[in-house]
């Protein structure tokens, strides 16, 4: 061994043998040890005119350490190279390239999926978003793509998932074949497939399936007529149970049922009669305030008076809400052949059949997207004012007796 890579190399040997620069073994191999003592193996070689350093790793102090033997093997298949005018270290890139692509490429779809969905996770709205995205994909998508590479999808293996369902469940079909898109154009980003994405409905998949807005059918939420909600209200008031507030107090703000479950009692100021309903709650992602009538303010008061924790609808254990399915059970109980959700219809229908309110302050008042800017401007200032109007009008229909007399008469009448 060469005096200088003996004497750097040997921690015994005085400080001056281990002085700090390159130190030469032969055939462009040197030990380099830095001011710290650090030491790595150099490969020194000119081509094309141009002088270049090639690191072949550390020569010591880790796991990774290669050693003396191992350099001068390395060295001696760079100096090969170089005599083939080949550059050693555009080599070594193109081949850790074309690894990683090689890694990349065998990565199955379902390991793709799972790396999108722990990528896009902190930016959706939460937890249950992803779980949908999982649940979809584990009962659609991997039994037929799942275990395959990631670049092996193609049109026909995106057919096979989507077709079975297409007619059956089309609403269904169409998320999973918009999340296998997104997984697809996340994959290529990746380096792990090349090519069109098979899953893309314009151009690709829309040549071969029908539209889904011509296949699908739409089950609405059944829903009460307006003229029979005065009558059936008194009869609400007579059910026992919180399953029967909770639909009462649905009634009357026109808001979906899970935003009244998961209602709780910060987010209600009774003093400015304003329930404000979270961001992290609403199915937009905005706030949603909704100004409260008489009887949801005595409905409230009643409630406030037996609260036994932040709920505002509790269920049977401490910190759980109630339950969707007590509303449901309180309907079947009623013999009212109508879902709680399908109130808001019977709102909306009443807006737009009897009163002179806005379109859009009905809209607002069921937190439908309308635009961003033009939902704020309801649900602030003046137009919020509008909406507590309309709420109160709503309340009196539903609420007040002459109204279901006037049913009950034009029942007669008929």
């Amino acid at each position: 061994m060469p005096k200088r890579v003996a004497s750097a190399l040997n921690s015994r040997k005085v400080q001056t043998e281990q002085r700090p620069g390159l130190h030469a073994d032969g055939d462009g191999l040197y030990l380099q040890v830095t001011n710290t003592g650090t030491k790595s193996w150099t490969f020194r070689f000119q081509i094309n005119g141009r002088r270049r350093d090639m690191g072949l790793g550390p020569a010591a102090g880790t796991s990774s350490a290669v050693s003396l033997a191992e350099a001068r093997q390395l060295a001696a298949q760079a100096k090969t190279l170089v005599r083939n005018g080949v550059d050693p270290i555009e080599h070594r890139t193109a081949r850790q390239a074309a690894t990683a692509t090689a890694a990349a490429k065998a990565m199955t779809f379902k390991q793709a999926a799972e790396a999108y969905i722990d990528s896009m996770r902190s930016g959706w709205r939460n937890a249950k978003h992803a779980s949908q995205w999982s649940v979809t994909l584990e009962t659609y998508a991997y039994p037929e793509i799942g275990n395959l590479a990631v670049g092996a999808v193609d049109n026909g293996l995106v057919l096979k998932v989507l077709s079975p369902i297409w007619s059956t469940k089309t609403e269904t079909a169409s998320r999973v074949r918009g999340r296998i898109e997104a997984i697809l154009d996340y994959a290529a980003a990746r380096g792990a497939r090349e090519g069109d994405n098979p899953a893309r409905w314009k151009g690709v998949l829309s040549k071969i399936l029908p539209a889904p807005g011509k296949v699908r059918r739409v089950v609405h939420h059944a829903s009460l007529p307006y003229a029979e909600l005065p009558a059936f209200w008194p009869k609400l008031q007579m059910q026992d149970g919180m399953g029967a507030r909770a639909l009462e107090f649905t009634i009357l703000t026109a808001c979906r049922t899970g935003e009244v479950l998961g209602g709780r009692w910060h987010e209600v100021d009774l003093d400015g009669r304003v329930w404000a309903v979270p961001p992290e709650r609403m199915k937009s992602g905005l706030e949603h305030r909704v100004p409260l009538s008489d009887p949801a303010m005595a409905l409230l008061r009643k409630l406030a008076a037996v609260r036994i924790d932040d709920f505002v609808f509790p269920g049977q254990r401490e910190g759980v809400s109630l339950s969707r399915m007590v509303m449901k059970l309180t309907l079947r109980r009623m013999k009212v052949d109508v879902t709680p959700h399908g109130f808001r219809a019977t709102f909306r229908t009443w807006v737009a059949d009897t009163t002179g309110f806005a379109h859009e302050l009905a809209e607002a008042a069921l937190a439908h997207t309308i635009g961003d800017k033009t939902v704020a401007a309801y649900q602030r200032g003046t137009m919020f004012e509008k909406r507590r109007e309309m709420m109160k009008a709503w309340a009196e229909f539903v609420t007040e007796p002459k109204y279901a007399m006037v049913v009950q008469l034009v029942g007669i009448e008929r």
